[in-house]
């Protein structure tokens, strides 16, 4: 299995620079098709994706990243899931220092060593370097939030150079309330925004949602977890994002994230709806019926939960075959 993965893991090809292509073959034609034909078979089912916060080295679990404490090691839990059948797994790196950033190459390193599924990590994600050193090391996709606000042109970049398949944009997004809405001052926006009014029309959120007895149908994009408004449209924001190049979308409502609600279903389907490219589900999940809204109701093609996995409240196994048993198309492995 370990061998297999080294097709994927060692294979990519710098699209900026074609005379520097990075291959080592290490498997036999044999089992590179095979490892083409599980990645095909996967991107038709809908995938399970568990998620964990990883903090220098460690996975950490609490509300919002506050009163954090250790919850394991990052490699096990990973063996775990893979164990399971997961079809992708996501690390958050929220360490705070800099100069521990590092710490995460050699998780992604060790848990490349021991898994086959896809790896995505996200969080403080700044510059070209810091993507190519993440694939390097075995991860298959890196997560861009809070960057990809800052400067757009990033994704672009990124995307060129390494290809969209790698690349995906995270969406924080809560809903534009009516009583509440603020129209955001020139400080709070981007400041590529603030200068091009082509996209302040494209984007940027200018007037409340019109009066109505139904939820507002407006979301706004957060950055910094969820605490700092950016007055863009998450809808538009998806759009836009794919149009420079972003392969997937990681979109997380904070009304309902770490609230067992469910998912926010009208969001995620707006967002589907408005893109051709993959549409993950995150925040919110309590039980596993709330997978099955996000993929059938929310049109997802891929759903992500933290709690219910790592505090083993439900298997990935038991959250297949439930979904397999309501007609959802899954992979689920012997």
């Amino acid at each position: 299995m370990a061998g297999q993965r080294l097709v994927r893991r060692e294979f990519y090809i710098d699209l900026n620079c074609l005379s520097h292509v990075y291959i080592e073959w290490r498997c036999s034609a044999l089992v590179i098709r095979k490892h083409f034909r599980l990645y095909y078979s996967i991107m038709l089912a809908k995938r399970i994706i568990p998620c964990l916060d990883v903090k220098e080295g460690r996975i950490v679990k609490g509300v919002s990243f506050i009163n954090l404490r250790d919850a394991g090691d990052p490699v096990e839990n990973a063996r775990f899931y893979d164990e399971q059948g997961a079809d992708e797994l996501v690390f958050l790196d929220i360490t705070a220092s800099h100069e521990k950033r590092n710490i995460i190459i050699d998780v992604v390193m060790r848990t490349a060593e021991e898994v086959f599924m896809p790896l995505t990590v996200g969080g403080g994600i700044k510059t070209l370097d810091g993507i190519r050193g993440l694939l390097k090391a075995g991860c298959d996709k890196v997560s861009i939030n809070t960057t990809a606000v800052n400067n757009p042109d990033f994704i672009r970049e990124a995307a060129e150079r390494f290809g969209s398949q790698c690349i995906v944009v995270a969406i924080d997004a809560k809903r534009v309330h009516d009583s509440r809405f603020e129209i955001r001052s020139l400080e709070e926006l981007p400041e590529w925004l603030i200068t091009s009014e082509e996209l302040k029309d494209k984007l940027l959120i200018s007037q409340p949602p019109a009066f109505s007895r139904q939820p507002s149908a407006l979301w706004e994009v957060y950055t910094h977890g969820g605490r700092k408004p950016k007055g863009i449209n998450a809808v538009q924001w998806a759009r836009y994002m794919e149009e420079l190049g972003a392969g997937e979308i990681l979109l997380t409502s904070m009304d309902k994230d770490g609230t067992k609600d469910g998912y926010d279903l009208d969001l995620t389907r707006a967002v589907s709806e408005s893109v051709t490219i993959p549409v993950i589900a995150s925040g919110g999940v309590g039980n596993l019926e709330h997978l099955y809204e996000g993929i059938v109701y929310g049109k997802a093609d891929a759903v992500l939960a933290a709690s219910i996995f790592h505090y083993r409240e439900y298997t990935v196994r038991e959250a297949k075959e439930y979904l397999k048993n309501k007609g959802v198309p899954v992979r689920i492995t012997n």
